[in-house]
């Protein structure tokens, strides 16, 4: 597999971390090789304790390598200029309320700005127009904490727009969200994207990974094990199966129904597509064949 982006560009990111240690001396992470490009989506699946996470904190230098480099736009990331890579690198945690710490929604949203010194009317317009990005601008006067889960995404996810980044990381961003949050925060990720964002997240919905990402990345064993488009590590079944993954439901399907295998639709709308034209109405795929499971 292949799953190049890089066209001949530099990076964005780029992550080489030999070894990452934690202190009660579990390994999280070894031997990594990781780069983010241009106007891209990057999922990363695999099972728990796979290391995920742990990358995800390397990218913005919240975790740090015990040997290896970051390096963000060129310039290499140390302890002087970690500041600057948490500007360019935004990372909304999945558990929002760890990022939410002033008494309104509009105050928490400039108070990433106000730590880079804007303050003023200026500053509150950009915090405004970041919760007018993500559908969140009716929040604006009400209190974090009372907030459900799927506004708490959004105005986390507005907090690091603010600062205009070039790329930005979620950890599960659609993790305990009921269907119609999750569509919400799915389509507020994608308009990020449109407007020249390059996108990295964690997930254990394959199905979520098949229609919003360009790459996704199989982790085991705290290390990236493959990369590759969607198509191609999804129809992987010795590699699904090295990170304990199971195909998205679309996958299982398509095979369940014999669709040829140079097909590989790895969305329900791919899926739908192929069915509908042998004559399957889209109504009883939707409502018999697919079990709502993530494919993990």
């Amino acid at each position: 597999m292949s799953g190049d982006r890089s066209e001949g560009r530099a990076p964005l990111v780029d992550l080489r971390c030999k070894t990452h240690t934690y202190p009660d001396g579990t390994v999280g992470m070894h031997d990594v090789d990781f780069s983010v490009y241009p106007d891209e989506v990057v999922a990363l699946v695999g099972g728990n304790g796979a290391g995920k996470s742990t990358l995800l904190e390397h990218l913005n230098a919240t975790l740090v390598p015990d040997e290896g480099e970051l390096v963000i736009d060129g310039t290499s990331i140390t302890e002087d200029n970690k500041a600057d890579a948490r500007k360019e690198v935004g990372f909304v945690f999945q558990d929002a309320d760890t990022q939410l710490v002033a008494p309104t929604v509009l105050d928490d949203v400039l108070f990433g700005l106000q730590n880079y010194g804007a303050t003023g009317e200026a500053a509150e317009q950009r915090a405004r127009e970041a919760l007018a990005t993500v559908d969140a601008a009716h929040l604006e006067d009400r209190v974090p904490h009372y907030l459900s889960g799927g506004e708490k995404r959004l105005v986390g996810l507005a907090g690091v727009l603010v600062l205009e980044p070039s790329v930005v990381v979620l950890d599960e961003p659609l993790a305990g969200l009921d269907p119609e949050r999750s569509r919400l925060v799915a389509e507020r990720i994608r308009q990020v994207h449109k407007e020249g964002i390059s996108v990295v997240l964690s997930t254990h919905d394959l199905g979520f990974a098949a229609e919003i990402a360009d790459r996704v990345c199989v982790m085991a064993e705290g290390n990236v094990v493959e990369s590759g488009t969607p198509r191609e590590v999804f129809y992987d079944d010795d590699l699904l199966g090295r990170a304990n993954l199971r195909p998205p439901a679309a996958v299982r399907i398509a095979r369940d129904a014999g669709l040829e295998e140079s097909t590989r639709p790895v969305t329900e709308a791919e899926l739908v597509g192929l069915l509908s034209g042998r004559g399957v109405p889209s109504e009883t795929i939707r409502a018999e064949s697919f079990d709502g499971s993530s494919g993990d």
